[in-house]
């Protein structure tokens, strides 16, 4: 049974870093990629960045380029978001998730998912 589980976040004033991490057990053979999404309240869930399991490819959205990055630690079945230069439109509940597919910005080709992380940005 996979599980994930993101740890990391809370509250920062705006301007400041967080490092968000992904603890991933019972990984299937045909993990292609991770990926990390997040949800505001009130709004839909959003793609923020994903990492190829084996490759060395990675995309992010737009709004978090350039602030954001994306790593993983294969032994480790860990993946990680380092987020600097925080706003507070970057407040929101974030997860990550698991894909058969490979990189990609849908959710839908993600098919396990972590319970979230709060990551909370004040101005």
């Amino acid at each position: 049974q996979v599980q994930l589980v993101e740890s990391g976040g809370g509250l920062v004033l705006a301007g400041g870093s967080l490092r968000l991490s992904c603890a991933a057990a019972g990984l299937p053979g045909r993990t292609a990629a991770m990926g990390w999404f997040r949800q505001a309240p009130g709004k839909e869930r959003e793609f923020v960045a994903t990492i190829s399991w084996s490759e060395d490819r990675s995309y992010y959205a737009d709004s978090v380029k350039g602030r954001f990055a994306i790593s993983r630690d294969n032994t480790k079945n860990t993946v990680f978001l380092q987020m600097n230069s925080l706003k507070p439109e970057d407040t929101a509940v974030y997860y990550c998730a698991e894909s058969r597919w490979g990189t990609s910005r849908l959710s839908s080709n993600y098919d396990y998912w972590g319970r979230g992380t709060q990551v909370t940005v004040s101005s």
